[in-house]
């Protein structure tokens, strides 16, 4: 049994003493989040731009507490239908499943776009490949391709890095690249997007994929479509003519209100898109 002595200063009220303790108390508690927070989780691609958004909300309301973690699309959604957060940050777009749950505890999903981003795949600095076809980056990934020289690099094996399947670019890439297919056995998942591009600026075989926010260190593919080789610049995404672009979401339970109304006009005002320029995505106004 523990016993411990607290030496109580005369001064100080008892009630007033141990309520100061409580609070220190679940303040050191892991994950402990103090009353009236708003929290917003999900999403690694967007954890960064929440972050930022979050910082500078905070700056201009000293008042408001926000808390921004990542986790994942999927894990940010599951999060708000058991309703442990007031704001989903997603990289895909809510499935059916997903809605008919929320439904089923009495909310009403509210989807905002509030970023565009691109899909783009990374490879090594020194690959002396700049662009493949969709249908190549498919073979890669369901493994068909295993070799550089297949797609005009060098002879060599390629190492194929993935994200984790509770992200929404994972779902994303399933979807739109893999036709619906699983990913080869080979491939290696990552818990981010920032540990794919540290792999593959490691790895001179490697290959991954994210946000084009996180493009540091490696080379962004081109894809090629036709006779033309498509970048993921600002014009080309928020255009659709990168075949990979796709909108970033905030989810909540019902129509926002309050602190999280408050929040989210802030990321969707001329300031708090000007944000999304800054950290890499391009904004949706």
């Amino acid at each position: 049994m523990f016993h411990t002595e607290w030496n109580i200063p005369g001064d100080i009220h008892m009630k007033t003493f141990i309520a100061s303790i409580a609070a220190v108390l679940l303040l050191a508690l892991p994950g402990a989040a103090r009353a009236g927070t708003v929290t917003v989780k999900g999403s690694d691609t967007m954890v960064i731009l929440g972050q930022r958004w979050a910082e500078e909300f905070m700056k201009k309301n000293p008042t408001s507490r926000l808390q921004v973690t990542g986790g994942g699309s999927g894990t940010g959604l599951a999060s708000l239908i058991n309703g442990t957060t007031d704001i989903a940050m997603s990289s895909r777009p809510m499935k059916k499943e997903e809605q008919e749950k929320l439904k089923g505890a009495k909310a009403a999903p509210t989807q905002i776009s509030v970023a565009k981003d691109g899909v783009t795949f990374y490879v090594n600095e020194s690959n002396p490949v700049s662009a493949l076809t969709q249908e190549q980056l498919q073979g890669i990934y369901l493994g068909d391709i295993t070799n550089w020289k297949e797609v005009g690099g060098k002879d060599a094996p390629i190492v194929i890095y993935s994200r984790e399947n509770s992200s929404g670019t994972y779902v994303f890439v399933k979807d739109h690249v893999l036709g619906g297919e699983d990913y080869a056995a080979t491939a290696q998942t990552l818990p981010g997007t920032a540990a794919v591009v540290n792999a593959v600026s490691k790895e001179k075989n490697g290959i991954g994929y994210g946000g084009a926010a996180y493009a540091k260190g490696i080379k962004e593919l081109k894809v090629k479509k036709g006779n033309e080789e498509i970048d993921p610049s600002e014009a080309n995404i928020k255009s659709g003519k990168y075949p990979l672009s796709r909108d970033l979401y905030f989810y909540l339970r019902n129509a926002p209100a309050g602190e999280v109304k408050a929040f989210i006009d802030f990321a969707l005002s001329a300031e708090g898109q000007a944000i999304v320029t800054k950290v890499g995505y391009f904004p949706v106004k």
